[in-house]
């Protein structure tokens, strides 16, 4: 599978998560105050939520429900009771176009 385009880079905004499905898998992309496009797995590993509800601080996004916080950049959490971390997805730009393979993830140390 190739990357496919999952929405413009125009309609982001700056700090905001937004909830996006590519091929049935669910993603959070959030534009960062770097700059930086991310796309992570949209489902809390602690409580079956949806992250892209929750709140976009740095490098990181909250899950509303029960405030564990996970990288944007490892998809790791960062405090609990979430233990377990989502996946990262490579993202690329192209133009106007976020493109995203739901079939990538990032290698993470």
């Amino acid at each position: 599978m190739s990357a496919q385009k999952v929405l413009n880079l125009s309609d982001l905004e700056q700090d905001t998560a937004v909830r996006v499905e590519v091929d049935g898998v669910p993603m959070a992309v959030v534009l960062d105050g770097e700059g930086v496009v991310h796309a992570i797995g949209d489902t809390c590993t602690h409580g079956d939520i949806s992250l892209s509800d929750g709140f976009v601080e740095g490098d990181t996004l909250e899950c509303w429900a029960h405030g564990s916080a996970f990288s944007l950049r490892t998809g790791r959490p960062l405090n609990l009771p979430a233990y377990e971390p989502v996946p990262v997805y490579e993202v690329t730009i192209d133009g106007d176009d976020v493109l995203i393979d739901p079939t990538v993830t990032k290698a993470v140390d």
